[in-house]
């Protein structure tokens, strides 16, 4: 009780009066749970800056920073500190340990999986020739394109494309085989690979691409590394892995496993050398770190363990909140020995008047704060565990219940009065961004309250839009496509003297923009 108890005072949490609930409820199982070493001196080394830490239900994410880092790490990473060696050194005999830890051939620390990826590629387009590596990511005159399947892309395709290559989707063995020629420095692809229904096998993916001597690269960043390694196994050349996520390593750490020839050209166009990848820099600090984190999953660390305890977590959490009328809970399970459990917690909105974003924020604002899944105007969101610490599962329990119980009731649907205009026709829409600026250009459909339409812009080839229209207030919708990424604003504004403004919100971790539109025709 004592260790909560100095926990829970040291954050302030007496003061929303949460402590006595969950206690009340748990006794001393929350209790129990708590009783961990210290997490260092507290989190005043963020509130100096006005930060103020929180507890967080979205686990490996990059933003709220990664996962829960083993005790191994962070005391192989304060050792690291105070001691200096050559980079070279270390990572000549670290590399080794991690390859023979995961079974590959040949491993290196990379900055995050994203800079294992760009190294990778970096690596099969130059092949370790020192001119080649200077010029990048100017390609011409080299092998400069990167074979994809279609439903493998993303956002994080950056790190390919930062090497200078160009993106060739594929989504057939015959469009693949198409695709493969003597332009095609590389294959890429994500771990949805493994999964099952696509249009073809990650073995025939590798298969087809060996034929043609042209090396396969993966995305495996969410991935726990396992052995067998299921990526090698499929005859996949590279395999990337982030150190921050369910390996639970320094943040900012990855892993790039493979072959050794690929391995050393990565390793030589990447940091500290003074070439394309000096940008994507690891320190000796992470190199330690991340070798502790590997050396803990086949030794001291339980996965089967873990999930039990976070199994045990979610219980807690799903026979809270479901003591609100509306509201349900389900553990899911995850696919491959690769994840954790999650728990995914819906509410009705005809009991429950309250989007996820709302929710959300609600859990932001409180004490103690608390970062979760919940955005947008949904109703529902997934807890992950990865970076919760023991006894927090108590505290978010209670904070949903509370927060549901007090919620309002349905909203009702927003009256619609009639429009002030009709904004059919040709529009060129400006936005302002924080140092620069855009125009769109528009074809708008209004029927009523309803706005459809499609856009250009000057990346987008064509997107689509649609909205509403209430008396003067303008809601608009678009989506568009650029290569692996999907762009999804909302414009709200007004529409008067036949013009229109407002404000754009970009995405959730773009920002907000101002708009104007004027018609053209």
């Amino acid at each position: 009780m004592h260790s909560l108890m100095t926990r829970i005072t040291r954050r302030g949490w007496f003061r929303s009066g949460l402590l006595a609930r969950a206690m009340g409820v748990w006794g001393g199982a929350a209790a129990a749970a708590v009783s961990q070493p210290a997490r260092g001196s507290g989190p005043g080394v963020y509130r100096r800056f006005g930060v103020e830490p929180f507890i967080n239900c979205t686990s490996t994410y990059t933003i709220n920073g990664g996962s829960r880092q083993l005790p191994e790490v962070i005391a192989a990473v304060e050792q690291a500190s105070h001691w200096h060696v050559n980079i070279d050194e270390l990572m000549e005999k670290v590399g080794p340990r991690l390859a023979e830890l995961l079974g590959g051939e040949a491993a290196m620390v990379s900055s995050g999986a994203a800079g294992a990826v760009t190294c990778g590629a970096a690596a099969c387009v130059a092949g370790g020739d020192p001119e080649k590596m200077q010029k990048l990511p100017d390609t011409s005159g080299m092998k400069n394109e990167c074979v994809v399947p279609k439903w493998s892309r993303s956002y994080y395709d950056h790190a390919v494309r930062a090497v200078g290559v160009r993106m060739v989707e594929v989504d057939t063995l015959e469009s693949l085989e198409r695709a493969l020629g003597p332009r095609t420095a590389l294959a890429h692809g994500q771990s949805n690979l493994l999964a099952h229904g696509n249009r073809f096998t990650l073995r025939q993916y590798t298969e087809a691409c060996r034929r043609r001597g042209v090396p396969v690269l993966i995305d495996a960043a969410a991935d726990l590394p396992l052995r067998p390694n299921p990526y090698l196994a499929a005859g996949v050349d590279l395999v990337a892995y982030s150190g921050g996520k369910i390996l639970r390593g320094p943040q900012t750490s990855g892993i790039l496993l493979g072959r050794k020839a690929l391995i050393r050209a990565a390793y030589q166009v990447s940091s500290p050398h003074i070439t394309f990848g000096r940008s994507v820099k690891v320190s000796k600090e992470e190199i330690v770190g991340l070798a502790a984190a590997v050396e803990a999953l086949f030794s001291t660390r339980g996965r089967e363990a873990e999930d039990r305890e976070w199994l045990g977590w979610f219980e807690t959490i799903k026979k809270r909140v479901e003591q609100t009328p509306g509201v349900t809970a389900k553990i899911v399970m995850p696919r491959d020995r690769s994840y954790y459990p999650t728990l995914q917690i819906d509410w009705d909105p005809a009991r429950i008047g309250l989007e996820a974003g709302e929710l959300g924020q609600r859990l932001l604002d409180g004490t103690p704060r608390i970062m979760t899944h919940a955005e947008g105007d949904g109703r529902g969101f997934v807890l992950r565990p990865a970076a919760m610490y023991p006894g927090e599962h108590a505290i978010v329990a209670e904070r949903l219940h509370e927060e549901f119980s007090r919620a309002p009731g349905p909203k009702p649907k927003p009256k619609l009065v009639a429009p002030a205009g009709n904004v059919s026709g040709r529009w060129e829409i400006d936005m302002t961004f924080a140092a620069g600026s855009t125009v769109w250009r528009c074809y708008l459909d209004n029927n009523g309250h309803e706005i459809g339409g499609v856009y250009s812009s000057p990346v987008v080839a064509e997107g689509t839009m649609s909205g509403t229209i209430s008396g003067e207030r303008v809601e608009l919708r678009s989506h568009g496509r650029f290569e692996g990424m999907d762009f999804r604003y909302v414009f709200t504004g007004t529409l008067r003297d036949g013009a229109m403004e407002g404000m754009v919100a970009l995405g959730w971790e773009d920002g907000s923009a101002r708009w104007t539109g004027r018609r053209i025709g």
